[in-house]
């Protein structure tokens, strides 16, 4: 059950309760145990869903859910977004990681819904009107004291905004959208650094499976003050967005070094994109056996697979394969095992892999045809993969009497020349070579 807030103290609030009411049909009810200003009065309810009105501001709001009789999920504000922003849609998480400027405790923070903020952003994305961006805010003002779950859902940013039909419409239609949505998912962070607006936290929202709670921007982390004297804060920011890692936006090593005292996991964007769809026990597990993702481990297509064994990669195959082609080489390797180790920046594989089933061994047969491009033959036998080819020999040449320059070219590109008047062919003054690598 999702409680939806009005606020008569805010004229988009407003209208997007206006517009939730003319979306869906609602039963009518009177809640005759609290005053019309406190959520009692008319109450309207229908499957998934209970939206009472208020006076207040919403931020001066203390636990607008009590005033609920449903058992909530959690707590949907709509309201509006004030800032030069132009026309804007965007959701947020409340709370203080400084002073309480705006409502709601200091260094407190009402808790978080990341999964159904999540899904209310991907809601607007589709329902935005023409001109409206869509995005997410940093945590930056109250209430920090609801029992549930809960989340601002704004229009904004000015008067023509708050007043305009079909925004207010776009945002109450993403509303009803999340109807059985959970408030959690086992994927979710606290975002530290950045802007208001935080654009590397929305990014991961839209483009990975992970969801971000609490985010304080760089003007929240100064208004807490040193990390190290903060830690309680700290603590209650991850509490509030039941989370156990952070994705810090820039270098701050103060910050990462608390964190990390209080037992949280510092990662970067790459992990939160490469662990993308990645069973968590399993991202812990090929990070214990191989190497961490920070350090160059990459997933493989047989990351599902019931089991595995390390192995070391044949990396003089490896290495003239990716000599020849890279992205076909490291396509290979991506294809036949469970996750590999890299380096230059997940660009190159090298080192170890965990295979499963056949994976070894398809992984060896398809760079044998990376080494056929270049190579005559490619056998594998024995342990070995040997590589034949003939190439132009110079010595062979010279005994011809061919003269070095242009005509050594032309032969070494496979073209005859003329010498003497007696044509030498490519394959009279050429040698095959024979490389063999272990497998």
């Amino acid at each position: 059950m999702i409680g939806i807030v009005v606020s008569r103290a805010d004229s988009a609030s407003v209208h997007i309760g206006e517009r939730l009411l003319e979306l869906a049909d609602w039963d009518e009810r009177t809640d005759g145990d609290r005053p019309d200003a406190d959520g009692g009065g008319t109450v309207f309810a229908r499957d998934g869903f209970e939206l009472r009105e208020f006076d207040a501001l919403h931020i001066d709001l203390d636990d607008p859910a009590e005033a609920f009789d449903a058992d909530l999920d959690f707590l949907v504000v709509v309201s509006r977004h004030a800032g030069e922003t132009g026309a804007l849609l965007t959701a947020h998480f409340t709370g203080n990681f400084g002073p309480a400027d705006y409502g709601g405790e200091p260094g407190r923070f009402a808790r978080a819904c990341p999964n159904a903020q999540r899904a209310v952003v991907e809601a607007l994305r589709e329902r935005a009107p023409d001109g409206y961006e869509v995005g997410i805010e940093a945590t930056h003002h109250g209430p920090t004291e609801p029992t549930v779950p809960s989340m601002f859902v704004e229009l904004g940013s000015d008067d023509e905004q708050w007043d305009d039909p079909e925004g207010a419409r776009a945002v109450a239609a993403a509303v009803l959208d999340i109807e059985g949505v959970a408030a959690d998912a086992d994927r979710q962070l606290v975002g530290f650094g950045g802007g208001h607006y935080a654009p590397r936290f929305e990014r991961v929202l839209r483009e990975t499976d992970w969801r971000v709670g609490h985010i304080a921007a760089d003007w929240q982390l100064k208004a807490m003050g040193a990390p190290e004297n903060n830690r309680d804060v700290l603590r209650r920011a991850f509490e509030a967005s039941a989370a156990d890692l952070a994705l810090v936006d820039g270098d701050r090593d103060d910050l990462a070094a608390a964190l990390e005292a209080e037992g949280f996991r510092v990662v970067s964007e790459t992990w939160v994109r490469e662990t993308a769809g990645v069973p968590l026990d399993r991202v812990a597990a090929l990070e214990a056996d191989i190497t961490t993702v920070e350090e160059g481990l990459r997933f493989g297509a047989r990351i599902d697979a019931d089991d595995y064994e390390v192995v070391s990669l044949p990396d003089g195959l490896l290495g003239e394969a990716q000599g020849i082609d890279l992205d076909a080489a490291l396509s290979a390797v991506r294809g036949t095992t469970v996750a590999f180790h890299t380096t230059e920046g997940g660009t190159r594989a090298v080192g170890r892999a965990a295979v499963a089933g056949d994976g070894y061994d398809e992984l060896v047969s398809r760079l044998c045809d990376v080494l056929r491009e270049k190579y005559d033959t490619v056998v594998r036998d024995n342990g070995a993969v040997t590589a034949t080819t003939r190439a132009f020999d110079p010595d062979a040449a010279r005994e011809f009497g061919v003269p070095e320059g242009p005509a050594f070219g032309k032969l070494s590109a496979g073209q005859s020349v003329e010498v003497d008047g007696e044509t030498v062919a490519p394959e009279d003054v050429s040698k095959e070579r024979l490389i063999e690598f272990a497998v």
